[in-house]
């Protein structure tokens, strides 16, 4: 048996990391296992659906590394892969369970539900479809039908007896089928319930496992009543836990909780991301922890996937996201922030240097921004104290004497680049008697404007080049002066 898994999100506009994740497992389970990874896009809930989600969903999976064997936009065998194209094949099926007594033609309007849901809750129970419009004859029915009156289809739960399935997570599952509502089929407008059309998808498809959210364990027993009533051999069920924000909130895109371009557009790695998202309800058996996707697909196991909700650690996944960007080469670490380089200003400086002074102090991507913004656009107000450093024996008159001397002499330098500049600047300490931090800090303060930057006095006046760092250093001396 080929293993056949797949993804079928709404397209609802954005992709939550817990889509994420479930797409993440279904695709290792099916390159463990040499299988297809299929995409099905489930838009049969029209009033959910935003324009050009379809776009969202191909471009996350993408640059998440996950692509797909089959699908809406690469085709298959067994298309097509969007729900809405395949509209005509779910009435016929419905209509085989109203053939079979399995489900049943229902009238029932809106306003009349309503009225008798108030009813029941008024009393203090709970309503579930009451199979009012079961015993309607089928010729009638198919008369109302003729005659155009509105109906939907109902499947007809037994009033006894136990619904049940296992799953691979969390064992055997039963409940008794007096507890389940007659749930619609064929909605009024002709098109399935996502539950239908789900079922139907995944058995005309040829899914073997069927990887979703633990919050479809619920419904799962009526799917099985489905596959039952068909004769239909059913799928291997994985109900993944939820990912909770803390102990006691799930996280949620209406909450503010980040979603995977969110957390893309913030600086973090799309294989950062992957990684800790693997490890977020599942262990790996081991102590290890960082995961290459090649790296995944042989580690990944069902055993190791966890029955407990999992914690979203932000300050976990930004550690990650840390030791990722550590792990660049230089070339590729530049590459990946020139955008936000580009954005501060400093996109046309020395990229060796940067890539020395930034990298190891970079957490997320988007760090560089206020890094290295000093070094296009200097706050020319900066105060006067910055000048005065205890550790490195500095204040505004010392700072004052020193610029005083250097600046002249570094205007006769020949050249300007990191290299002079730094056997200048250590040879006038040695030969002035003073301490490097003591000589370097004004030059320092005064070509940045602010106590902490990422590199020092020589690789900023580097960066700056010769016309920039002299201007900046005259304004200093112009302050302490």
């Amino acid at each position: 048996m080929t293993v056949r898994t797949r993804f079928a999100p709404s397209p609802t506009g954005f992709m939550h990391v817990g889509n994420l994740r479930t797409a993440l497992y279904a695709w290792l389970w099916a390159k463990k296992n040499d299988g297809v990874f299929m995409l099905r896009i489930e838009d049969t809930d029209q009033a959910r659906f935003v324009e050009g989600a379809e776009a969202v969903v191909y471009k996350t999976l993408r640059t998440a590394g996950l692509t797909w064997d089959e699908g809406p936009d690469v085709g298959g065998d067994y298309g097509p892969y969007v729900q809405s194209e395949r509209k005509d094949m779910y009435l016929p099926y419905a209509k085989q369970l109203v053939d079979m007594g399995r489900a049943y033609y229902c009238f029932c309007t809106k306003e009349e539900l309503d009225e008798r849901r108030a009813a029941v809750e008024a009393e203090g129970g709970t309503f579930k479809y009451d199979k009012h419009c079961l015993a309607i004859p089928k010729e009638e029915a198919e008369r109302r039908i003729a005659a155009g009156e509105s109906y939907v289809i109902r499947l007809n739960v037994p009033t006894e007896g136990k619904a049940d399935f296992d799953d691979a997570i969390f064992g055997h599952i039963e409940v008794d089928c007096s507890e389940l509502d007659d749930m619609i089929l064929i909605k009024a407008d002709g098109m399935p319930t996502y539950n239908f059309a789900n079922v139907i998808d995944d058995h005309t498809m040829g899914v073997t496992h069927v990887m979703r959210g633990m919050e479809y364990l619920s419904s799962t027993p009526k799917y099985n009543l489905l596959y039952d009533a068909y004769g239909w051999e059913k799928p291997v069920y994985v109900h993944l836990t939820t990912i909770m924000r803390d102990a006691t909130h799930k996280l949620s895109k209406r909450d503010g909780d980040a979603t995977f371009e969110d957390l893309v557009n913030a600086g973090f790695l799309p294989e950062a991301i992957v990684n800790y998202l693997a490890l977020v309800g599942w262990n790996p058996g081991d102590e290890r922890e960082f995961f290459t996707l090649p790296e995944l697909v042989e580690a990944f196991s069902l055993e190791g996937l966890s029955k407990s909700p999992a914690i979203f650690d932000h300050g976990k996944l930004r550690w990650m996201n840390a030791e990722y960007i550590r792990r660049l080469s230089p070339e590729e670490y530049i590459r990946r922030v020139s955008p936000y380089l580009d954005e501060a200003g400093a996109g046309n400086m020395d990229k060796a240097i940067l890539a020395r002074i930034l990298q190891p102090r970079t957490e997320v991507l988007t760090d560089v921004r206020e890094m290295v913004g000093f070094l296009a656009h200097m706050n020319e107000d900066y105060g006067f104290d910055l000048f005065t450093n205890k550790k490195s024996k500095t204040n505004p008159e010392v700072c004052r004497d020193i610029l005083t001397d250097v600046i002249p002499q570094l205007e006769a330098l020949e050249s300007w680049d990191e290299t002079t500049l730094h056997d200048f600047l250590m040879n006038y300490a040695a030969e002035h008697g003073l301490k490097n931090g003591t000589l370097l800090w004004p030059v320092r303060i005064a070509m940045s404007g602010q106590a902490v930057t990422p590199g020092g006095a020589i690789e900023i006046a580097a960066l700056l080049g010769r016309d920039e760092a002299l201007r900046r250093l005259k304004l200093g001396l112009e302050k302490l002066s």
